[in-house]
């Protein structure tokens, strides 16, 4: 009984993971992407250098999902709770 409730509580944990990463990674590169888009628009002239630290930040954003993902998989298929 003990074990079912760790293997459960593991995947209800690498859902909320992956799907609370997802949802921040995605408004992260929302908010990035509108406030590059409105930094080109104002100073046509930086465009270059705006979007390059919008790529540069999009990818750091994004590595978080990726990590939670790892988090899951451990939690899922490595689970160290289990006896």
């Amino acid at each position: 009984m003990e074990q079912a409730i760790i293997i459960a509580a593991s995947a209800i944990g690498a859902s909320l993971a992956i799907g609370l990463a997802a949802i921040g990674a995605a408004l992260g590169d929302g908010a990035v992407t509108a406030k590059a888009i409105e930094g080109m628009a104002r100073q046509p002239e930086a465009k270059g250098t705006i979007l390059v630290n919008m790529l540069i930040s999009v990818g750091l954003i994004e590595s978080i999902p990726i990590i939670a993902a790892v988090i899951a998989i451990v939690l899922v298929f490595a689970n160290p709770f289990i006896k």
